[in-house]
């Protein structure tokens, strides 16, 4: 099927494709994103002007093509080469430590990604706040799946375009139990789907009056709000404070000792302006954190209290 509309450009900075949209899939069943057999990523994606698909692909010499399908297809291909980090400049970051600059070396291509979705990404991030990661994803992979809208075009699979603030306002109390979701995750996702226009202007400001516009709303701490922006606004700086896991993996990873927040944000403080890059970089080149043998965060399934 052709496009409706298409855009093919070659980015300012090296970049990977799918290492930069890696962070925008929640888990391998997200209905709103596949990967194809060709490596093409496809993303269903609400717009101002309705509902779109996009397929974005990339030619062995780095250039990048985005085609897209639908109501919203224009403005979605537009966004595209800020989706895969037009506005990140990595210029100003300097490795320093021999883990980096092995990091940095062997990914050059990954870029800190900016959908511009501020709502969608808060979304999600509220159902990832304080239970497991695959708990989270299979919750996203229901309720997207149940309430959002057919993805237009030839997608590869059948995809969900995900719901609007107006949805997610609606869905009742039962189909966020049966998603697995408690009720204070639940009201805090449909409290934000109350001031989703209010959020979505955070794009436009800067990162540290849009995280004081984000927690604002009930439910919404730093943690949250830093994983919107790593997403929703392409800030490289914003790092996930409070994260069960994070502060022990850098810290074992730079320093090979667990550390608190505190000790975390001083130890990345080289980095001001790159500090979220430090994380996905050590991430990416499978730099080794925490060896795991305390407690794991424990599986709680809300659909059984």
């Amino acid at each position: 099927m052709i496009a409706d509309h298409a855009l093919e450009w070659r980015p300012r900075h090296p970049t990977d494709l799918r290492q930069t949209l890696g962070s925008l899939r929640r888990g391998i069943g997200d209905p709103s994103f596949q990967l194809d057999q060709a490596g093409a990523v496809w993303r269903a994606v609400r717009t101002a002007e309705g509902d779109a698909t996009i397929r974005l692909r990339q030619s062995p010499d780095g250039m990048l093509r985005c085609e897209g399908w639908g109501p919203g297809a224009g403005s979605a291909v537009e966004q595209a080469p800020e989706l895969l980090g037009e506005r990140d400049d990595p210029s100003g970051f300097v490795p320093l430590l021999p883990v980096l600059a092995d990091a940095h070396r062997r990914n050059p291509g990954l870029r800190v990604p900016r959908t511009a979705q501020v709502f969608e990404a808060l979304a999600a991030s509220i159902l990832e706040q304080k239970v497991i990661t695959l708990q989270a994803h299979d919750s996203w992979r229901r309720l997207v799946t149940r309430f959002g809208a057919a993805a237009p075009g030839p997608t590869p699979r059948p995809m969900r375009v995900v719901p609007s603030a107006e949805v997610w306002r609606a869905i009742p109390s039962w189909e966020w139990h049966k998603a697995g979701v408690d009720p204070r995750r639940a009201a805090t996702v449909q409290n934000a789907a109350r001031h989703a226009r209010r959020l979505d202007e955070a794009v436009g400001m800067s990162p540290a009056d849009a995280a004081a516009r984000l927690t604002l709303m009930q439910g919404v701490g730093p943690w949250t709000a830093a994983e919107v922006a790593q997403r929703a606004l392409g800030d490289a700086d914003a790092v996930s404070v409070g994260d069960y896991h994070l502060a022990n993996y850098v810290g074992h990873a730079l320093a090979g000792h667990d550390m608190s927040d505190e000790e975390m944000l001083e130890a990345l403080e080289p980095w001001a302006g790159h500090r979220y890059r430090v994380v996905r970089l050590l991430g990416a080149a499978g730099v080794r954190g925490r060896p795991r043998r305390g407690p794991r965060m424990p599986f709680v399934d809300h659909r059984a209290i």
